[in-house]
């Protein structure tokens, strides 16, 4: 009997001892580092045979038996991954089951246009591209969102993604995170601002971002603004023209450009433009709904990024001449 349970216990033996060597033996990467992707709907025998054609597996059907044998071939999730160093067949498990795919990342600056938000999707090497083709309205159903007009809806900030993420879903992040953020702060507002929705301070934030240059100048800035909204006057800001122009804008901006009318052109139409005219961040919403309190009506730049601000329009004139002429 004795004879007889050794003999039927050895080949569990040696099954188990064959079983620890292979799921403790580090795996030679075929390159380093060694990236690969786990396409979604994939099952663990399709994974294993992708992964022996990659040259990461010698036989499949052990890694197969061995992500059935610890309950694991339900829990691999689908992504890029990448390895930097040999790991072993449990590790490899453990790294599919938690999902630690590569992070990539795309950062959208504050003050960019809709326009250039798109060419830097059009050319990140790690999104998918399935909005290449599409028009801005396509792209805008697409994320649900209710607007006509794409400008001013994306809030600028550095997203993470893992590699081969449809460009749409950064779109869709980038969409959701504006309404969050403007919503959170047109609740807070100012309640005497002359702004009467979400969307004109989204307008009007867009030209406090383009018109900044020093941020300790931001909350006057949007002040002046104000104040001339208040007192019907013209906006009459450069950036707001310029947007309007287009690809015509060749990097001077002249008095006949100026004098040219169209829908964004401030000199020569009362309050708001149409939509915003650039993609505004956190600070000039916030700057826009709770903007200094002053009675500052005019502003120039003295040439190094910080504005000079006046009430009348004789000390503006004497800053004009002093910063500009």
């Amino acid at each position: 009997m004795k004879k007889l349970f050794v003999l039927l216990m050895l080949p569990v033996l040696l099954a188990l001892a064959g079983f620890a060597y292979y799921a403790y033996r580090p795996l030679p990467l075929p390159a380093t580092p060694f990236e690969f992707e786990l396409k979604p709907g994939r099952n663990v025998k399709g994974m294993a045979h992708e992964l022996q054609q990659a040259g990461l597996l010698d036989q499949d059907w052990a890694f197969v038996w061995l992500a059935k044998s610890l309950g694991k071939s339900s829990h691999i999730q689908a992504g890029y991954y990448v390895l930097e160093h040999p790991v072993t067949p449990l590790e490899l498990l453990s790294i599919f089951s938690k999902g630690a795919v590569i992070q990539r990342k795309l950062s959208i600056i504050e003050g960019w246009t809709f326009k250039q938000f798109r060419d830097a999707l059009n050319t990140n090497p790690d999104l998918k591209h399935v909005t290449s083709n599409l028009s801005d309205a396509e792209i805008l159903q697409r994320i649900g969102a209710t607007e006509a007009h794409p400008e001013g809806l994306f809030f600028p900030d550095t997203y993470h993604f893992a590699a081969g993420t449809r460009d749409l879903v950064i779109l869709k992040r980038a969409y959701q995170t504006m309404q969050q953020r403007l919503q959170a702060a047109w609740a807070t507002r100012d309640t005497s601002s002359p702004l009467q929705t979400p969307y004109q301070a989204l307008i009007l934030a867009s030209i406090v971002e383009k018109e900044t240059g020093a941020p300790s100048d931001r909350t006057m800035i949007a002040a002046v603004f104000v104040n001339r909204l208040r007192k019907g006057m013209l906006l009459q800001t450069d950036p707001t023209v310029i947007y309007g122009m287009g690809d015509k804008f060749d990097g001077n901006l002249r008095k006949r450009d100026l004098r040219a009318d169209s829908p964004y052109n401030t000199y020569t139409r009362r309050g708001l433009t149409p939509t915003p005219i650039a993609l505004p961040g956190l600070a000039a919403l916030q700057a826009t709904l709770h903007p200094a309190q002053t009675d500052a009506l005019y502003f120039v730049s003295r040439g190094d990024g910080s504005s000079q601000f006046s009430s009348t329009l004789t000390a503006h004139n004497r800053a004009v001449n002093r910063y500009q002429k």
